[in-house]
C-alpha cells in the first residue's frame, strides 16, 4: 500500500469517527422533542401508541451502521475505540451544558436563564441511563458482527449487519427503558409499550442501512484493493 492509500485510509477513519460522536452528541442534545409517526394508523402497543418516540431516536441508527463499516474494513479494535471516543464526548458534552445551565444569563442575553432550562435541562438519571444502555449496546454491537464474521468467514455481510444491529438495538432499547422506570422517571406500566415502540422503530430505520453498508464496503475494498475478510490495520499504517 501506498503512502498515499495509507494516509487515506487514516482520513477516512477520522471522518467515520467525527459522524459517529456527533451522531451521538446530537442525539443527547435534541431528545426531550418528542414526534409520532403514524404509517399503520393509530396503532397501539401496550397502551403506547406505535412510533411516538424521541428525536433523539433519529441519529442513532447512524452510530450503528458506522461502527459496522469499521468493524468490517478497520477491525474490531478501531471499532471499540471509537465507541469509547464516543462516550467521552457524551460525557464531556454533558458537563459543559450543566456547567452552563448553572452560570447566570445577564440582563440582555437573547437567551434566558428559564428558556436554556426548558430545552437544555438534562436529568441525570436520564442521561446516564442512556449511557449506560449505549455503552452495552455497542459493545455487543461489534463483538457480535466478529462473531458472525468468523462463523462465516467473512461471507454474508448482512447476515453480521442485521444479527448485531437487532440484539444490541433492543439491549439498547430494554436497558435505557428499565434504567427509567427502575428510577421511577418512567411508570412501570409504559414498559413494555415504549421497549416494543422504540425498538420496531429502531429496526425499522436500521433495516435500510444495509444497502449502504454493502455500498461503502465495496468502495473501500476495491480502493484499498482488500479481499473479504481482510481488515486495514492502522497500527500498519502509521509505522
Amino acid at each position: 500500500m501506498t503512502l498515499k492509500d495509507r494516509r487515506l485510509a487514516q482520513r477516512i477513519y477520522l471522518y467515520l469517527g467525527a459522524l459517529f460522536i456527533t451522531s451521538l452528541v446530537v442525539s443527547n442534545l435534541i431528545f426531550q422533542k418528542f414526534f409520532y409517526w403514524n404509517p399503520f394508523g393509530d396503532f397501539t402497543v401496550f397502551g403506547v401508541s406505535l412510533f411516538e418516540v424521541s428525536v433523539g431516536i433519529l441519529p442513532y441508527p447512524i452510530t450503528f451502521l458506522i461502527t459496522d463499516l469499521i468493524s468490517e474494513i478497520y477491525g474490531r479494535k478501531m471499532a471499540n475505540q471509537i465507541v469509547t471516543a464516543g462516550i467521552f464526548a457524551s460525557f464531556f458534552s454533558m458537563s459543559i451544558i450543566l456547567l452552563a445551565e448553572v452560570v447566570p444569563a445577564i440582563p440582555t442575553s437573547p437567551i434566558g436563564d428559564q428558556t436554556f432550562t426548558q430545552v437544555f435541562a438534562l436529568s441525570p438519571i436520564a442521561v446516564l441511563a442512556s449511557m449506560i444502555a449505549y455503552l452495552l449496546a455497542q459493545y455487543v454491537d461489534v463483538a457480535i458482527y466478529h462473531f458472525w464474521k468468523r462463523l462465516t468467514k467473512g461471507k454474508y455481510l448482512w447476515l453480521r449487519n442485521n444479527f448485531s444491529t437487532f440484539l444490541s438495538q433492543f439491549l439498547d432499547t430494554f436497558t435505557v427503558v428499565g434504567l427509567l422506570c427502575v428510577f421511577k422517571v418512567l411508570p412501570w406500566e409504559l414498559f413494555f409499550g415504549l421497549v416494543v415502540s422504540g425498538f420496531l422503530f429502531k429496526i425499522f430505520i436500521a433495516f435500510f442501512d444495509t444497502p449502504f453498508l454493502y455500498f461503502f464496503v465495496y468502495i473501500m475494498r476495491k480502493r484499498f484493493d482488500l479481499k473479504p475478510n481482510e481488515e486495514l490495520d492502522l497500527d500498519i499504517l502509521e509505522q
